[in-house]
């Protein structure tokens, strides 16, 4: 199965007619650039090509009402006056003759592509669409959106495939409304959402774009808000985002199907959203993606008004869909304090709703709100920079990520072979996928008897052939000609094998080595402590940080427990540390099964670029024949392998669980009261250098995570104090843009129904884009 990427160049065809500078950034460029873009780098050529369908009318009515799709139609004999007109009924809009035809392209696209991933004819694939959708709403346009294309999908897969748990993933830099009011009573649509909102002084001006919107009814904790307070977040916000917030969720929420509203005004040098992220950041958020819904990933293109940071971005999350390694991250991985704070907000608020974010321990909560920054203080967590002005020249800045990223896809060539496997001859006849390939090469005589002279355990013939193997593949990964691999080594040699390893991958070019090190397996008492290695040992004796780059733990007791501890601490290690290679070693005694080995290989090919060896002991092997270790897919279902979170789904959705999942405690569903508010000293993980005692933690991402993680290491916080709020941020509304009634207040664009009436159904006057409404906008001085 291969990667689908689904188009119709008649979607260029509708175009502004009039002079509006609001809408003029949403143009059929967007569409012909980023096409143009994958052609040049390969891209299209190997994606299996779909022309897009209309939607038809019975399929638009999933979502949206007779009457309104009956008015869409009408705009196809409008004349340029009656349809500026009608626009301008509508909240950032503008129709064209070919509007009604674009959009129901758009919405096929968008079926088309989950249509062929359920059918088994793809494993994944993107729709590369306008108009955008998910700002529309049942009977309204909005924000440049006609027709809500994921929410479609998402009903048609739910109608036609039967499916029962799709996550929908919106990393537009807006919120996505109209998604969420139309699923926020789902229990079995799982949203998540993360949009500059700026305490409610961005559009879409919601309240119900905050942390505390959670569904309602049966759908209460199906619907996940992740505000930006501040403009500015990049790479390191982003990535903190998903280990500590969707990642947690959608393990637990097991879903059949991933929907991405893949809005990329997210990226840096964009002008709506004034963020840092670099387009290699979507390849590593896409192949995090993957290993949920054994690879079933449907992307359908949002926003995006940077014309070569949308392309750029397109090209590296189609790349990340085919399977290529993605570039390591710019920049230091370092979260924001603001963006801490909304992780640790709507992971509070989301906590009653699910067992991956519930605590053993109590530990103190920021304020549940992020809505007043003039209301009470909250404590905000320290080692985060601090935004002290908006962002500014960010066109420059852009100019010079994507000539950086330019530079590394020179640097980091696709490898030829993804993945290539290392037997020994008793292992000789298993039959292996057909994308991985049997490597039965060897290094020279000469060099294995130089590296197995030091240790004994290397001088048998078999443990000396398995050496020579080993250290053939690592140079080929190291060398690009293979991404990553896994090789079987004799029980008695794993520990020299891996000592070997080690030596051999820093001695030939790896410049930064992470060793997870899972079972009795020491750390050679010969490696320097002098930042190029980190040794994450699993299955040891107690939690401990006995260096900064030496950290000891125990195996979780549950599956669950593995997952928490891949998400908060393996992985926020490995994008700190942004290792050249890793090496994944199951030694004696490992006490891990089969799929939980897999998904923390697949899991680590994303930090690292790629390059990941595991080294296996042979007696294993029959075990991993069917899991994808290092190809970059989900090796095998959760619900029966790696059920994350005993849980008991609501009644209307438990025959959608596998029994192995449903436990007999009371249902977890349940509505529960919110944690307690406490006054307390803020958790915190200190800044500074490791101390004598190395209690303390530099790993940037860790500081998003739970505080009972890092407490068990530990990692003990400094002084705690309480600092004000942040300042919010000025925000400059878009001309002609206004968002809320003037006469109603913000409240009253719950759930606009009618282009000429707010929800309480009183008429919008003054009409948007008046100077009397944009006062009344204007945040206080």
């Amino acid at each position: 199965m291969g990667t689908a990427l689904v188009y119709h160049e008649d979607m260029t065809a509708a175009r502004l007619l009039w002079d509006d500078p609001e809408c003029e950034i949403e143009c059929p460029e967007r569409l012909t650039i980023a096409l143009e873009r994958l052609r040049q780098r390969g891209l299209e050529q190997r994606c299996l090509r779909l022309a897009a369908r209309e939607a038809s009318e019975e399929e638009l009515g999933l979502v949206h009402s007779p009457e309104y799709v009956a008015l869409l139609r009408g705009t196809q004999a409008l004349g340029t006056g009656e349809l500026q007109a009608l626009s301008g009924q509508y909240d950032a809009i503008y129709f064209h003759p070919s509007t009604f035809h674009c959009a129901r392209l758009a919405a096929g696209a968008a079926l088309q592509l989950v249509d062929a991933v359920l059918t088994g004819a793809v494993q994944n694939g993107l729709a590369l669409v306008r108009p955008p959708g998910h700002h529309s709403q049942r009977a309204a346009a909005n924000g440049f959106c006609v027709f809500n294309n994921v929410a479609i999908a998402a009903k048609h897969a739910k109608q036609k495939h039967g499916l029962h748990r799709i996550l929908i993933v919106d990393w537009d830099i807006h919120h996505g409304q109209g998604i969420q009011y139309i699923f926020e009573d789902d229990p079995s649509v799982l949203y998540f959402s993360w949009h500059r909102y700026e305490h409610g002084r961005f559009w879409p001006y919601l309240q119900e774009s905050d942390t505390d919107a959670v569904g309602q009814g049966q759908g209460c904790g199906f619907t996940v808000n992740l505000p930006w307070n501040q403009v500015g977040m990049g790479n390191a916000d982003y990535v903190a985002a998903f280990l500590h917030v969707l990642l947690p969720l959608a393990f637990e929420f097991d879903p059949e199907l991933v929907l991405v509203a893949a809005g990329f005004d997210s990226a840096v040098g964009d002008p709506e959203g004034q963020m840092q992220a670099t387009p290699e950041c979507f390849a590593h958020l896409t192949q995090l993606l993957q290993v949920l819904a054994c690879g079933r990933v449907c992307a359908v293109l949002e926003g995006g008004y940077h014309l070569e940071s949308l392309s750029q971005s397109v090209c590296m999350m189609v790349q990340a869909l085919l399977g290529d390694p993605p570039l390591p991250l710019s920049g230091p991985m370092e979260p924001h304090r603001s963006a801490l704070e909304s992780i640790q907000s709507v992971r509070a608020a989301q906590a009653p709703h699910w067992m991956s974010l519930q605590q053993q321990d109590a530990a103190p909560v920021l304020s549940p709100s992020t809505r007043s920054p003039e209301g009470s203080i909250s404590p905000l967590l320290p080692g985060g920079p601090e935004f002290k002005a908006p962002v500014v020249q960010t066109e420059a800045q852009a100019v010079v990520a994507l000539s950086s990223l330019l530079d590394q896809l020179r640097l980091y060539p696709t490898p030829p072979l993804r993945t290539a496997v290392a037997l020994t001859e008793l292992d000789a006849a298993l039959v292996l996928p057909p994308d991985v390939l049997h490597w039965e090469r060897s290094a020279p005589q000469k060099e294995m008897q130089a590296w197995a002279r030091p240790h004994e355990a290397l001088a048998q013939d078999k443990s000396f052939n398995a050496l020579g193997k080993v250290l053939y593949l690592l140079d080929s990964i190291l060398d690009g000609q293979v991404s990553s691999g896994i090789a079987a080594t004799p029980a008695p040699a794993a520990a020299a094998t891996l000592d070997v390893a080690i030596q051999r991958g820093l001695s030939h070019r790896a410049q930064r080595l992470l060793c997870v090190a899972v079972g009795q397996l020491d750390r050679p008492l010969d490696l320097a402590d002098d930042g190029r290695t980190l040794w994450l040992n699993i299955r040891g004796k107690e939690a401990a940080a006995l260096s900064m780059f030496h950290v000891s733990t125990p195996l979780p007791g549950t599956t669950g427990g593995f997952l928490s501890y891949i998400l908060a601490l393996v992985l926020p290690l490995a994008y700190g540390f942004q290792p050249n290679l890793v090496l994944v070693a199951l030694g004696p005694a490992h006490g891990l099964q089969a799929p939980q080995a897999a998904l923390l290989a697949a899991l680590l090919r994303v930090p690292a670029g790629g390059r990941v060896l595991v080294l296996v002991e042979e007696v294993s092997w029959a075990e991993w024949r069917c899991c994808g270790v290092t190809s970059g897919e989900r090796p095998v279902t959760l619900c029966f392998h790696l059920c994350p979170w005993p849980r008991n789904p609501h009644p209307s959705l438990q025959g959608s669980w596998s029994r192995h999942c449903v436990e007999r405690a009371p249902p977890a569903w349940a509505p529960s009261p919110g944690p307690p508010q406490r006054t307390c000293r803020p958790w915190s993980i200190c800044e500074g250098s490791w101390g004598h005692s190395g209690k303390c933690c530099r790993w940037p991402l860790l500081k998003g995570c739970d505080p009972v993680t890092w407490r068990r290491l530990g990692w003990t916080s400094q002084n705690g104090h309480r600092d004000p709020a942040p300042r919010a941020g000025v925000n400059r509304p878009r001309t002609g843009r206004p968002r809320q009634c003037p006469e109603a207040g913000p409240a009253s664009t719950r759930r606009p129904e009618s282009p000429l009436a707010c929800a309480d159904g009183r008429p919008c006057s003054p009409r948007p884009g008046s100077k009397q409404l944009s006062e009344s906008l204007t945040p206080p001085s």
